[in-house]
């Protein structure tokens, strides 16, 4: 009887690893090979993609005597701050605005998440239009009717990189926005009906209800952001080139230099690509320890 029972459980083992077994190879050809390619490749000096000559960690020791990488650290952890303050903020309003709306909300919904259906480069130039400093740049034109002079947005460093994050947000919030009105549905309405009751208004609506039920999930949707931000590149490099000088440089748009910026360096570019990843994964490691933490501490 155990016999028969051990032959039936090998047995759905084994299919239920012949089913993921496509996603596995696939995983690991898309994910992993790429991600061991690009450690071997940072310890090599590199032509083009060709591995010429094991160099050990001298690449690594390169990029970081680059004034170049400290001034994109330090930029990509202001974007990661206003990313927090804007992108961060916004879909969460958007998406309790839109559910408290009692009139129109699939009109709203439907007009939230259109700026996602551009592609992303095409955002990027539309934007660019906005903040020309041209004279038919669409603010300036805007600030001329009110009297004021032309402003060159893109040039001034102190707000080059809050000005990228609102293009990022617009093109991204619509999106997260719906994901967080999907949480906000599956709240129990007799909570909002029972707290209108006893005289609670919207504030206190979503203070006490709207807000912890989206907790949990604002919480994945945070490091997830923060990844995101650390990988930001095209915006800065359509907008700026990273300028002016070096203000909205950002470490993914330092990678792309170094691999097509004309030494088509691809040993330090993968070393900046290393450096990323590891940054990501102590980000990822604390976001685990805090939730466990949060988990251990509410049971």
């Amino acid at each position: 009887m155990n016999k028969v029972r051990l032959n039936e459980r090998i047995k759905i083992q084994s299919t239920s690893w012949l089913i993921m077994l496509p996603g596995i190879v696939l995983f690991a050809f898309f994910l992993w090979v790429p991600l061991i390619q690009s450690i071997r490749m940072s310890l090599y000096r590199t032509r083009n993609v060709e591995l010429v000559e094991f160099i050990g960690f001298n690449n690594y020791l390169s990029v970081f005597r680059n004034p170049d990488f400290h001034q994109a650290i330090a930029n990509t952890f202001t974007y990661t701050f206003w990313s927090l303050m804007i992108g961060f903020l916004v879909p969460i309003f958007m998406a309790i605005v839109i559910g408290e709306t009692v009139r129109g909300r699939g009109f709203f919904r439907t007009a939230a998440y259109i700026p996602n259906v551009l592609p992303g480069l095409a955002a990027v130039l539309l934007w660019s239009a906005f903040f020309s400093a041209e004279r038919t740049g669409v603010i300036n034109i805007l600030l001329g009717y009110l009297g004021f002079e032309r402003m060159a947005f893109l040039s001034e460093a102190h707000l080059v990189i809050p000005l990228i994050v609102v293009t990022a947000t617009w093109k991204g919030a619509g999106a997260t926005a719906l994901i967080y009105m999907a949480g906000l549905a599956g709240i129990n309405p007799e909570l909002y009906e029972a707290a209108t009751i006893d005289g609670a208004g919207v504030l206190k609506r979503i203070r006490y209800i709207t807000i912890p039920a989206i907790f949990n999930l604002g919480s994945t949707l945070l490091i997830l952001q923060i990844i995101a931000i650390f990988q930001i590149m095209y915006e800065p490099l359509v907008l700026t080139s990273g300028g002016p000088d070096n203000a909205s440089l950002s470490v993914m748009l330092l990678m792309w230099r170094y691999a097509f910026g004309g030494n088509m360096d691809f040993g330090r570019a993968s070393a900046v690509a290393v450096i990323i990843a590891i940054i990501l994964l102590i980000f990822t490691a604390i976001y685990s320890l805090v939730n466990k933490y949060k988990t251990d501490w509410d049971g």
